[in-house]
């Protein structure tokens, strides 16, 4: 089991940056698989980015790609999403999910966080 909480969401104007950060309970954090999605209002779940074990794997959504980055700390439980030149349909519930064994874009992640809310004015 671990459980994951985010934080780092905010009101900021198109064109900023922010940084969520998911903080992982537990000492096997290593060994799952990270991930972000994030939710708009009246749309379906959808996947923003993922990094391995190692964190020498990265995916990206096509629409954030050259934008986000998704990165790991061990030491600290941690995994980051930077999101720089954010746009108003980056607007959305934004949540952390970790998987034990599959490495996926896809929604078959074991534990989810509670999501942290994220909105871009124009």
């Amino acid at each position: 089991q671990v459980q994951l909480v985010e934080s780092g969401g905010g009101l900021v104007q198109a064109g900023d940056s922010l940084r969520l950060s998911c903080a992982a309970s537990g000492r096997t954090f290593s060994t799952y698989i990270m991930g972000w999605f994030r939710q708009a209002p009246g749309k379906e779940r959808e996947f923003v980015a993922a990094v391995n074990r190692g964190g020498t794997n990265k995916n990206y959504a096509d629409s954030v790609k050259g934008r986000f980055t998704i990165s790991r700390d061990g030491a600290k439980n941690t995994v980051y999403l930077q999101m720089n030149s954010l746009k108003a349909e980056d607007t959305a519930l934004y949540y952390c999910a970790a998987s034990r064994d599959i490495y996926t874009t896809t929604l078959l992640y074991d534990f989810w966080g509670q999501g942290t809310q994220v909105t871009v004015s124009s």
